[in-house]
C-alpha cells in the first residue's frame, strides 16, 4: 500500500503561547486564533516485506535506514519520524518520504504539521482511526520529545481542521470554533495579508520556555503582559466572528505590542525595521509568526496596499511567500 498526506501550516494571529500547559492553566484559559495556509508538509508512505525501514526527507536532503523498527534510534536526522513510528509501532516495514514547502525556522509550523501528517498516514495503512484530541495530544507528546521543551498544541489543530479557528484551552479541554466560514470574507482576509520571511531563523522551544520560565519566576512584565495577549485574543476571535476588520487590525497590533514584552528575544532591530517599513507602505498592523525571534511576519494592509506593503517588505530584505487561507485540513490519497 502507498499512501500520500499532507497538512497546511498556518499563520498565527493572535493568542499563541496561551496554547502551551501550563500557561493557559494559569491564565483559566485562553484562545488562539490562527489561519491554516496552503503552504503544506507531506509525506508519501509505502509499505514494504522486509521488515526494514527508508527514511528519507526531500526537502533537506537527508535520512537513515534500519533493518527493522528497532534498529532504529532517535536523535538522529529522522528524529521526528522516529520518535512516531516508535510511539505507533507499524506491524509492517516503510518506505518514507517528507517535504515541507515552508523555509525551515519560519515559525509557520511545519514540523507539528508534518507530523500530524505521518501520524495519519500510518493510521491509514493500518486501518486505524484515533479521536482528533488524542491525535492532538499524541503529536504533541512526540514533538516535545524532540524538543525537551513544553509544545503548544495549536499547530496540530490548524494541520487537522484546516480554515480559520479559534481555538480555546482551558481547564476542562480544549474546542475548536470555525471563524471567517464566508468563502468572501475568507477571501478579503488573505487578500489584505502579506507573509514575509525576515531572514532571521528561529528555535520556537527557547523563546516559549523563556516564557514559561518568566511567568513562573514572576520576573519583569510577563504575567501582565500574557494576559493582554489573552485579552487581544479574545477581541479578535469576537471581531472576526461579526467580521469587523478594522478592530480586527487593532487586536493583532495590540497582541504584538504585549506579545514584543513577554520575554527577552521576541522581538529583534531587523523585525521591528521591517514592520516600520510595511507600516510606512500601508500596513495597519504587523507580528511576528510563532514564538517570535525571527522567522516569518505577517501584516495586516490597508485595501489595495498589500503590493506596496510587499514591495517595501521585498526592499528591505526579507522573502515575500505567496499563500492563501484554506480550509481544508488533513488530504490523504491513496497512490
Amino acid at each position: 500500500m502507498r499512501v500520500h498526506v499532507s497538512t497546511p501550516n498556518r499563520v498565527d494571529l493572535a493568542g499563541g503561547t496561551l496554547d502551551i500547559w501550563p500557561l493557559y492553566a494559569f491564565l483559566g484559559g485562553g484562545y488562539t486564533v490562527n489561519a491554516a495556509i496552503e503552504m503544506r508538509s507531506e509525506v508519501t508512505v509505502t509499505t514494504r516485506d522486509d521488515g526494514a525501514f527508508d527514511l528519507f526527507a526531500d526537502d533537506l536532503q537527508q535520512g537513515e535506514t534500519a533493518t527493522s523498527l528497532e534498529e532504529l534510534t532517535p536523535g538522529g536526522p529522522m528524529d521526528l519520524i522516529v520518535r512516531a513510528l516508535n510511539v505507533m509501532r507499524p506491524l509492517c516495514g516503510l518506505d518514507v518520504r517528507t517535504r515541507c514547502t515552508a523555509p525551515k525556522g519560519t515559525g509557520l509550523g511545519s514540523s507539528s504539521s508534518l507530523l500530524i501528517a505521518f501520524l495519519s498516514a500510518l493510521l491509514e495503512i493500518e486501518g486505524r482511526t484515533m479521536d482528533q484530541v488524542d491525535l492532538v495530544d499524541a503529536a504533541a507528546n512526540i514533538e516535545a520529545q524532540c524538543i525537551s521543551v513544553p509544545t503548544g498544541k495549536q499547530d496540530y489543530w490548524a494541520a487537522v481542521r484546516g480554515g480559520v479557528n479559534a481555538i480555546w484551552f482551558g481547564l476542562n479541554g480544549t474546542t475548536v470554533e470555525p471563524l471567517v466560514v464566508d468563502p468572501a470574507a475568507r477571501h478579503e482576509l488573505s487578500e489584505r495579508l502579506t507573509l514575509v520571511f525576515t531572514g532571521e531563523t528561529r528555535f520556537s522551544g527557547t523563546s516559549n520556555w523563556n516564557m514559561i520560565k518568566a511567568y513562573i519566576d514572576d520576573t519583569g512584565v510577563t504575567r501582565g503582559k500574557l494576559l493582554v495577549v489573552r485579552q487581544s485574543s479574545e477581541r479578535m476571535r469576537e471581531c472576526l466572528l461579526r467580521g469587523d476588520l478594522a478592530q480586527f487590525a487593532t487586536a493583532l497590533g495590540e497582541e504584538w505590542a504585549a506579545r514584543k514584552q513577554l520575554a527577552a528575544g521576541v522581538t529583534t532591530p531587523r523585525i521591528d525595521a521591517l514592520m516600520d517599513r510595511a507600516a510606512g507602505a500601508g500596513a495597519l498592523a504587523s507580528k511576528v509568526c510563532g514564538a517570535g525571534g525571527g522567522g516569518c511576519m505577517i501584516s495586516f494592509c490597508k485595501p489595495g496596499a498589500r503590493t506596496a506593503v510587499e514591495d517595501a517588505l521585498a526592499d528591505g530584505g526579507a522573502t515575500v511567500l505567496p499563500f492563501a487561507i484554506r480550509d481544508d485540513g488533513i488530504r490523504i490519497t491513496h497512490l
